[in-house]
């Protein structure tokens, strides 16, 4: 029941297989890529359809705090709601392992519909580090 829920769609990034035809994902890998679009996708970016895609990307330059992580938690929660309906979406927590390079992770654990496996997917965003010095001399 649950693998026909789920289906086959195009890999993503789009690519070809070894027969030259548009390379399909399946299953498992099919929603992990699902939602990897999902999150790397702001919203307006695409014409066609203004509201798909996850507003993380309005806390890029936002300090790495708890205020920030709890923002990104709700717009995680908000798009996998909307525009991933086969999975239930348990938990998502953000972790400041690697804010010094501008980096943190968002840590998403869910199940697929119809299944008791859980899953669990880490994706990585990127802040703009508050520290960053411009060396003015570096254009002479």
């Amino acid at each position: 029941m649950s693998s026909e829920f789920v289906g086959a769609g195009w890999a993503f990034p789009l690519r070809t297989d070894a027969t030259g035809r548009v390379a399909l994902v399946r299953a498992d890998r099919e929603i992990e890529e699902s939602i990897r679009l999902i999150l790397g996708t702001a919203p307006g970016e695409r014409p066609m359809r203004p509201e798909f895609g996850c507003g993380i990307q309005d806390h890029i330059f936002a300090p790495a705090n708890a205020t920030t992580a709890g923002k990104i938690v709700a717009d995680v929660r908000i798009a996998l709601d909307r525009w991933e309906p086969r999975i239930d979406l348990l938990d998502v927590q953000v972790h400041f392992d690697q804010v010094d390079e501008g980096a943190l992770y968002i840590d998403l654990h869910y199940t697929i519909r119809g299944s008791n496996n859980p899953r669990n997917l880490v994706f990585p965003f990127y802040l703009i580090p508050e520290h960053i010095e411009i060396d003015a001399g570096a254009n002479s």
